[in-house]
Order: structure tokens, then C-alpha cells, then sequence
């Protein structure tokens, strides 16, 4: 779908090459360029996880890319950029603020090299302002911006989500920002500059919240029932049954009256769901004590009550909807063996997208980048020995 977008990639961790992912896998031709020693995600993974001594951390956000390994700093990488940014449509980075442009690689650089570039700024907080040198980081973040304190269950302590949110939903905002970039220039021929920050897209996960919170609504405590947020009424949160736990959303009280005990509930009426959420809320957890896990889901199916079974990772991987949707790949890589990732979320037409490349060996295309700048063999060896570029040997 993005057949003929040419992308260079100057991103690490986890929000910029996951944005770059995004655009590689609807067919952008995405080129990653890294430092000689690599990109940070190549040497760290979580949970010590390197499958072949390969980092998953790397691998679950780089395919359907290519890699040239080209030191910045030199004055004869940066030459090497320039030269290849005016054959390119879309530059995305998530440096720290500044870096780009005291490498002499920022939009104004690249712009004079390609006036109709794209150049799209990953950061923590935004190209400019009070908090420009602070890290942006996902936890962090999720902790300023009161993602962490909307959740968790113990009043004197904030429960951050329990994985990336932040970065992803800030990677895929960033994609959205270029797509929308380049469907304008293609009408007229005016380049961008596309900025997405962390802050900017943990406020977004917020809107429904924080529209309530601007405008008058009114937030518990963190409740220590079954509720899951500060601001929505019982039931709405994971209880617990007599032998496990499921999941409640929205249950109106007439649903409630005819699963529950006779007369658990005489004297509340549907106001109170929100008004006393608290309160009513203690007798959802009592009464859910009352069946086990099995026995509700029963009931509930029959009664065409909202829940859900609260899944552990080897449950989500069996859910036939999972499997179904296709949502997880296979990758059959030369060293790391057969790894699985999660694919990309859309399909289009019916189809998943495809993994056309494996994520990308260091420097498996500097030679042949090179080659097509016009640099020959003998010039390419100079800089291999230089320590300017790397060169995957074939």
C-alpha cells in the first residue's frame, strides 16, 4: 500500500523502529540506519530473551527492513546521508531533542538536500520546551502524565500498565503522522515536519478520562473492590470468583438482580452504579465469590452478560479469535531459528500483512547503498577500515 515510499530509519528502542516497522510492513521501502557497534535494541532484550544469542527485543520491531551501518559523527557519514536523503521521501528519528541537529543531520539540514522531505521527530516530550533534556521513557511517562495513577488497586500506590502502551500507541501515531504527510505532498509537493512525542500520546490514551476530569467529573480513590478505574461505575474491573477470576464491564443492575442472590442488591437503583460505585461495588465482589469461574461463564453467556476470561500469555496464544485473525507470525530466522511476533494489527482486503524481510543482519546493505552513491570498492574498504561504515561480509 505504501509501495514507493523510500523511508531512512535513524531510530532505536522501541517507538521509533516500531513506527518504522509500521510503514515497512504496509510496503514502505525502509532502510534502518544504524551506528557500526549497532542499534541499542540489538544488544538488550527483555527478559534476557536472544533466541540464537539473537535479541527479541530487536527482532519483534524490525522487519521488513535493511540496515546500513554508517557512523554520524564523521563528517564523511554525514556526507553520505545527505547524499542519500535526496533520494528518499520520508526521514523518521527518535534521537534525543538536539541530536540530529548537532550532528548536522536536522530537518533544516535535510531539507536543503531534499526540499520536499518528510522528517518525522520521535521524542519524549517534544522538539523544544521546558522538558526537552529530561529522558522520555514509557514508564516515565505513564507516570507524568497520569496514566499510572488512573489504574491499579492499592490507594497509596499508582499501577503503571504492565507493558509498553505508551511507546506503541506513540509509534503508531508517529506512522499515522507521516502517512497523512505524504498523501499531502502528493498534492502539493510540499515536505513536512512530522513531530509525535510520548507525552503527547499517553495524554491521547487519556481522553476519555481526562474529558470527564476537565468538565466536572468526579474521581474516586483507587478502589480496592473489583473496579478497575477511578471512573467508570460497578461492575467494571476483574472480580474474583470462588476458584479464579473474570472480567465485568458495564452489567446493568436489572442483568445484576437476576444472576446475584435474591435481594443482594434491594435498595440500590442504577444511579448508584456510579453514585455509590464504591459501595455497590463490594457486594459485585461478594456476590462473585458465591460460583466458580465455570459456573458464571455459563450464566453469563445465557444471560448475554459483558465478561471476559482473564488470560495469562499461553491462553491468548491458544484463543481461537487470536488464531483466527492471524495476529501472531512466524519467522524462520538464519541464527535465531523459528521466533513468533506480533503482526501487524490491521488487514487489508482480508489479508494480514506479509514479512517480506527478515529484520535486518548490521550493515547487510552499506555495500550496496554505497555502491548506488557512487563510492567504489576501494573507497568502500577505506571506510570499513576507517570504522566509518560496517559491512556485513557475504
Amino acid at each position: 500500500m505504501l509501495e514507493g515510499v523510500k523511508v531512512l530509519s535513524f531510530t532505536h528502542y522501541l517507538q521509533g523502529p516500531s513506527a518504522a516497522q509500521t510503514l515497512a510492513d504496509l510496503g514502505a521501502d525502509v532502510i534502518k540506519v544504524e551506528s557500526p557497534k549497532g542499534a541499542y535494541e540489538r544488544s538488550w532484550s527483555g527478559c534476557n530473551t536472544y533466541p540464537g544469542g539473537i535479541s527479541m527485543f530487536f527482532l519483534l520491531a524490525n522487519r521488513n527492513q535493511t540496515s546500513v551501518a554508517i557512523d554520524l559523527k564523521r563528517p564523511e557519514g554525514r556526507e553520505m546521508i545527505l547524499k542519500l536523503v535526496r533520494e528518499y521521501d520520508v526521514v523518521i528519528e527518535n534521537f534525543r531533542a538536539g541530536v540530529m541537529e548537532k550532528l548536522g543531520l536536522g530537518y533544516e539540514d535535510m531539507k536543503k538536500a531534499n526540499p520536499k522531505i518528510i522528517y518525522c521527530s520521535c521524542s519524549g516530550y517534544g522538539s523544544s520546551g521546558p522538558y526537552v533534556k529530561k529522558p522520555g521513557q514509557d514508564l516515565l511517562i505513564q507516570s507524568m502524565s497520569g496514566l499510572a495513577a488512573l489504574t491499579g488497586s492499592d490507594p497509596e500506590r499508582p499501577s503503571p500498565v504492565g507493558t509498553a502502551i505508551v511507546d506503541q500507541h506513540g509509534a503508531v501515531l508517529a506512522a499515522l503522522g507521516v502517512i497523512a504527510a505524504v498523501y499531502d505532498r502528493e498534492h502539493t509537493g510540499n515536505g513536512h515536519k512530522v513531530e509525535a512525542s510520548l507525552l503527547s500520546s499517553a495524554l491521547d490514551l487519556q481522553m476519555e478520562s481526562l474529558g470527564y476530569y476537565m468538565n466536572g467529573g468526579h474521581f474516586t480513590e483507587r478502589p480496592t473492590s473489583g473496579l478497575s478505574t477511578r471512573l467508570h461505575q460497578s461492575p467494571y474491573g476483574i472480580y474474583t470468583t470462588s476458584d479464579g477470576c473474570l472480567t465485568l464491564s458495564l452489567v446493568p443492575i436489572d442483568q445484576l438482580r437476576e444472576i446475584f442472590t435474591e435481594g443482594a442488591l434491594d435498595g440500590y437503583t442504577a444511579a448508584d452504579q456510579m453514585n455509590k460505585r464504591i459501595e455497590f461495588d463490594k457486594i459485585v465482589c461478594a456476590e462473585m465469590k458465591k460460583k466458580t469461574t465455570a459456573e458464571w461463564t455459563k450464566l453469563f453467556d445465557e444471560e448475554g452478560i459483558w465478561y471476559a476470561p482473564v488470560n495469562e500469555y499461553d491462553e491468548v496464544l491458544r484463543d481461537e479469535q487470536v488464531i483466527y485473525n492471524g495476529s501472531i507470525l512466524k519467522m524462520k530466522h538464519p541464527r535465531a531459528g523459528e521466533v513468533r511476533v506480533v503482526g501487524h494489527p490491521n488487514r487489508y482486503d482480508g489479508k494480514n500483512a506479509a514479512i517480506r524481510k527478515l529484520p535486518p543482519e548490521l550493515g547487510e546493505s552499506t555495500a550496496v547503498v554505497m555502491e548506488k552513491l557512487g563510492y567504489d570498492a576501494a573507497a568502500i574498504e577505506d571506510f570499513k577500515r576507517r570504522g566509518i561504515v560496517a559491512v556485513k561480509e557475504v
